[in-house]
This record gives structure tokens, C-alpha cells and sequence, in this order.
């Protein structure tokens, strides 16, 4: 068990990775009662403290690495962690939903023409819940984009959800899914799910090793844009994973577009439409398939700035570098 002194050890560690602000503002507390179920009293209950949140976070994840590091199960860690933050986002998506139905229920009666005092009490009720499950989902999604940060610096990977959107009311890197990402925009639905910034379009193949060229590349855009919103064609490896990455480090909000199966073999094509229907300000393609060729061949007809990077141009360079 780690002491209290280890808890400072951490926090030192990880205190850039996300502010104490995000966290004194996900738990400030200003319901006076609160109430997460309709089975249960309301309570007057205080918040967890904002710093023993944070530190709790970055303990949970940090120890467990820690612990196996320099350890024949050091590769375990990584993939224990991954579910670790899984756990967070689990319990964040299912608070969504039930909001979502309380917001739901809270309207229909507002709807109600009902001068009853039970009708008030009734609307009161739905209220303080959709009010408490709101609070409740700000503070779950705070610790998890915590414990995603301290594992992106452990691991070097930045962590993705294998199923849903990741968003938060203080998210700094969001990884949105592209169908979200799209009918969000076209319904001007909550703008955590619809990011505003201009578009910056990557793409590559999957065996793309040199990340210095495509950071650097995306260092020079950002200073030029600095609210981009970048859009990946979501590969696990390789381009897309190393833009991630970026993106991570550098809190800029990226949207994983994945191939639609049901499209068979034109799903590729039709996800290059996309990409460039969003008219992105500038693209960044590293060789890889013809579905790069593609790309590359849409946007100079879109008119988009675009840069390409082939893999014997850093060939040379590593075989220099091993010489």
C-alpha cells in the first residue's frame, strides 16, 4: 500500500496532465441535495474532494505500472490499465444514458398542465435527478480522461474506447466517433460532440514508423491553426495511431472516421468522400494503399492543401542514423 507521501509522488508526476481546475469544477458540489435513482433519498452529502480524486485517479493506474514495471508481466500492465479507464467510461456512458432518460421524463412533465402540489413535487423530483445525474457524469468523466492521461504517458498509446464516443464537459483530446461526429453537426446537437475548429485531414498506411516528419508537420499546422480538429481514418497502428498521439499530447480534438462494412469494398471511398465533404483546411497523407492515392487525388481536386510523405524519403534518413 502506498503511503501519503507516495500520493504526493504522483501527483508531482502527473500534475501537468490535467488541471486541478477540471477537477474542482467536476466536484464542486452545488446541488444542496442530490439524488442519483428515484429509489433512493435525497442526501446532502458532500462531493469527494477535488485533490483526493485526482490523486485517487493517478494512483489506481500509475501503482498498477509500478508495480509490474521491469517485472515479467510488464506487458499485462498496459492491457490492465486499458480496462481500468474501460471501467470509468462504462460507468460514465451508463449515467449518460440515464440522464438522458431523466431530461426525457422532466420535459414531459414540464409539458403538463397541472396546477396539483403533486405534480410540483413529481417535476421537482425529476429535476433534482436529471440535476444529480448531470453532476454525477461530470465528475466520472473527469477521473476517467485523468486516468486516460496518466496511461498515455505510461504507455506512449493514447487510450481509445472500442465502442461508443468519448466526450467529456472538460475534455481536452476528444475521440469522437465519425458517425456521432457527423449527425452531431448536421442536427447542431451538443457541441462536445460537434467541434467547431477547422479540419485537418491524416491519413497513411498502417506500417508507417516515422512519427518525427508527421509531428513536426502537425506542430507547424496547429501554430497556424490553433483550434484544428483533426480527423484520422482511425488504423490501430501505424499514421493514424501516431496522430493520435499527437493529438493527445498536444489536447487537440480528434474524430476517428471507420470504415462503414456494410459498404463492402467501396467503404474506403466512400470514407475519403467524407473526409474531404468536410472541407478540411489542410491534409496530411503518408504512403500506404491505393485508398491513399485516393485521398490524395480528391483533395487536390477539393483544392486542399496537402502534404505527402513517402517512405524512401526516411529510409535513407534511418539508414544514415544506423550507419
Amino acid at each position: 500500500m502506498t503511503s501519503f507521501a507516495g500520493f504526493a509522488d504522483f501527483n508531482e508526476h502527473y500534475e501537468s496532465l490535467t488541471t486541478t481546475e477540471n477537477f474542482a469544477g467536476a466536484f464542486a458540489g452545488e446541488l444542496e441535495r442530490a439524488q442519483l435513482s428515484i429509489h433512493d433519498e435525497p442526501t446532502s452529502a458532500d462531493m469527494p474532494d477535488p485533490d483526493a480524486a485526482r490523486l485517487c485517479t493517478q494512483q489506481m493506474v500509475a501503482e498498477l505500472f509500478a508495480l509490474m514495471g521491469d517485472t515479467r508481466l510488464a506487458p499485462l500492465a498496459s492491457r490492465i490499465a486499458w480496462g481500468m479507464v474501460n471501467s470509468f467510461h462504462k460507468v460514465a456512458q451508463q449515467i449518460a444514458r440515464e440522464e438522458d432518460d431523466a431530461a426525457r421524463n422532466l420535459g414531459e412533465l414540464a409539458r403538463i398542465q397541472d396546477p396539483s402540489e403533486i405534480h410540483a413535487l413529481e417535476v421537482e423530483e425529476k429535476q433534482r435527478l436529471c440535476e444529480s445525474l448531470s453532476e454525477a457524469l461530470a465528475a466520472i468523466e473527469c477521473m476517467r480522461d485523468h486516468a486516460a492521461e496518466v496511461y498515455r504517458v505510461e504507455t506512449g498509446k493514447p487510450w481509445s474506447a472500442t465502442s461508443g464516443s468519448r466526450t467529456s464537459r472538460a475534455l481536452t483530446a476528444s475521440q469522437i466517433e465519425a458517425r456521432d461526429f457527423l449527425a452531431a453537426r448536421a442536427q447542431s446537437r451538443r457541441e462536445a460532440h460537434a467541434p467547431t475548429g477547422p479540419v485537418v485531414v491524416v491519413s497513411g498506411g498502417s506500417a508507417w514508423q516515422a512519427h518525427e516528419p508527421l509531428w513536426q508537420r502537425l506542430d507547424l499546422i496547429r501554430e497556424r491553426v490553433p483550434h484544428m480538429t483533426l480527423a484520422t481514418t482511425a488504423q490501430r497502428s501505424g499514421t493514424d495511431a501516431i496522430a493520435a498521439a499527437w493529438a493527445a499530447s498536444r489536447g487537440v480534438p480528434i474524430v476517428a472516421f471507420r470504415l462503414n462494412r456494410a459498404k463492402g469494398n467501396s467503404a474506403g471511398f466512400d470514407r475519403n468522400r467524407q473526409l474531404v465533404a468536410l472541407s478540411p483546411v489542410e491534409a496530411i497523407i503518408c504512403e500506404g494503399s491505393g485508398l491513399q492515392v485516393n485521398l490524395a487525388q480528391r483533395c487536390r481536386e477539393a483544392g486542399v492543401p496537402l502534404t505527402i510523405f513517402r517512405a524512401a524519403q526516411f529510409a535513407q534518413v534511418e539508414g544514415s542514423k544506423a550507419a
